[in-house]
């Protein structure tokens, strides 16, 4: 039989359950356990993809083409379980589907209610996780929102249904709450009691709880926590403030033994731990020489999670290459309306100001003449720069205005009327009426041309990452482009499609119409970050 374990949170939102999970799914993997991550959203969206980044962070897009929560990513990062839209399960989708089955008559003229059909679907979506891969061992559950949240209730109840069927040692809970220091430096526990009560009045007991405090918790209030909460002792752990990084959390959990307690409730035997992979990751952190300054010139600079796979794909890369990555989050608007901080962080000189520079992804007009000038900046003063979907198109742009001299060349997504529109929208897009799941998503392959910066970095000729966009580089301008000295440097396999772009006599300069962030690992930088950060380590040393 399967084991679950249910990850809930208590008291506020924004306490680290994503990484608490994520954690403990690469701990389990590092006993040798094959692990699947599942997140329950309890908004009524069908899925994240036609949110404001600024609701919910970035869109994570699985290679099955799902645009999910941002904690996803996490999982991706953390763990080896293969993700897919069966891993992101919203409010949205399963009212939609209980709703569409009732239209159907497959519940036979039975009043449909919350209780049994809504936990029902809710159920079978969580157990169809586990039997998509016959070796899953563990589902880990991440319950969105705070205990509390009218929202997460079917979800709740779902849990402890599950709790109830499966037995006590096949599904568990693990509770994540918060732990305030007030003046004084006195850590208060009455808030995640209240929290644990009222997971008590939804009937489930968490087995564990994992405590968010500034500090490790001593003896005395671990003790005070068990016994007020009802839990074993050994059952209360503490996820304390860091100065290092997130990827350490999970040798924090392995010395206060939470594999070890997991294991035991689950009725598993304990095997030997392997997190060799975390401590040579730890070890690089550790040993970084020197920092490099990356301009991100992005359109939602004000969330920090709206680019978070970018900045962790940026880190990642940096431990690759010994060096410390410093953001330099530059706003697209104020730098397109020629705010003085903006072109400054950017355009300072090329001695001085940033070491590279990243576009990323984004929808719509604005800020984007912001990007086009970092990018012109980028291109003329030999800095590196990589494009990300957008930030390809950028370079495209870019080039057609200053090189080949079409002041008024765009994509028409940002307008329409142009005479040059060097990107368009896709064919098969032209009709679309409804925006959810309607763009280019998902894995899909490249061929990377022989001798580029793209066919280098991954060291071979196809690759495979995911897409998320609806325009495309115009092949009506293909042979212009070509004739002056843009090097299209990578294709769908049937040639139609350009996926990558770098402009020539530049030391690094590459833009892809795919997300690479959506891949990188703590243990393994992807290899165009990892190119990026590296040419932008060798223009700092040279100018040294």
């Amino acid at each position: 039989m399967n084991k679950y374990i249910f990850v809930s949170g208590g008291v506020c939102s924004s306490l680290g359950k994503g990484v608490a999970a994520s954690s403990l799914g690469a701990l389990l993997e590092g006993r040798g356990l094959n692990v699947r991550m599942v997140k329950c959203d309890p908004y009524i969206n069908v899925d994240a993809g036609t949110m404001s980044p600024y609701q919910h962070g970035e869109v994570y897009v699985t290679d099955d083409g799902a645009e999910t929560d941002l904690d996803l990513g996490n999982y991706a990062r953390f763990t080896r379980g293969v993700l897919s839209r069966a891993n992101s399960i919203t409010t949205g989708q399963v009212y939609d589907a209980v709703i569409r089955k009732e239209r159907e008559g497959r519940y036979l003229g039975r009043t449909v209610q919350v209780i049994p059909h809504i936990t029902d679907e809710i159920k079978s979506r969580i157990a169809a996780v586990a039997k998509e891969d016959p070796d899953t061992d563990v589902v880990i559950v991440e319950i969105g929102g705070t205990v509390g949240d009218i929202e997460s209730i079917p979800f709740l109840e779902a849990a402890r249904q599950m709790i109830h069927e499966s037995g006590r040692s096949n599904a568990i809970s693990v509770h994540l709450t918060l732990i305030p220091e007030v003046a004084g430096g006195e850590l208060k526990t009455k808030p995640t009691q209240h929290s644990v009560k009222a997971m008590q009045e939804m009937g489930i007991q968490p087995d564990i709880l994992v405590c968010r405090a500034p500090t490790m918790l001593d003896e005395s209030n671990r003790r005070k926590i068990a016994l007020f909460c009802n839990v074993e002792n050994d059952a209360v752990f503490t996820s304390y403030n860091i100065d290092t990084t997130i990827y350490e959390i999970p040798l924090v959990f392995f010395k206060q033994k939470l594999d070890q307690v997991v294991l035991k409730k689950m009725g598993v035997e304990s095997r030997h731990a392997n997190l060799g992979a975390w401590y040579s990751m730890m070890d690089k952190f550790k040993t970084q020489k020197g920092s490099v300054r990356i301009g991100i010139v992005g359109k939602y600079m004000e969330l920090h999670d709206a680019y978070k796979s970018v900045y962790e794909a940026l880190f990642h890369a940096g431990l690759e290459c010994g060096v410390k990555v410093e953001l330099v989050k530059i706003d697209s608007t104020p730098l397109e309306e020629g705010d003085a901080a903006a072109v400054n962080a950017l355009l300072g000189s090329p001695d001085s100001g940033v070491d590279g520079i990243l576009v990323p992804g984004g929808f719509g007009q604005r800020g984007i003449n912001g990007m086009v000038k970092a990018a012109s900046w980028a291109r003329t003063n030999k800095v590196p720069y990589f494009g990300i979907c957008l930030g390809m198109q950028i370079m495209v742009i870019e080039w057609a205005r200053n090189v080949l001299g079409w002041e008024d060349a765009d994509s028409t997504e940002f307008n329409q009327d142009t005479r040059h529109p060097v990107v368009s929208l896709m064919e098969e897009q032209e009709n679309v009426v409804n925006y959810g799941a309607t763009m280019r998503l998902g894995r899909s392959e490249s061929a990377a041309e022989e001798g580029s910066l793209v066919a280098a970095a991954y060291g071979e000729k196809h690759i495979f990452e995911r897409h998320r966009h609806r325009y495309e580089f115009s092949n009506v301008y293909r042979k212009e482009m070509l004739e002056t000295g843009l090097r299209l440097s990578a294709f769908t396999p049937d040639g139609v499609l350009v996926e990558s772009v770098e402009w020539p006599d530049h030391p690094w300069a590459v833009g892809v119409q795919f997300h690479p962030e959506f891949k990188s690992k703590p243990t393994l930088a992807h290899p165009l970050f990892r190119e990026f950060i590296a040419a932008a380590r060798d223009k700092k040393g040279a100018q040294m």
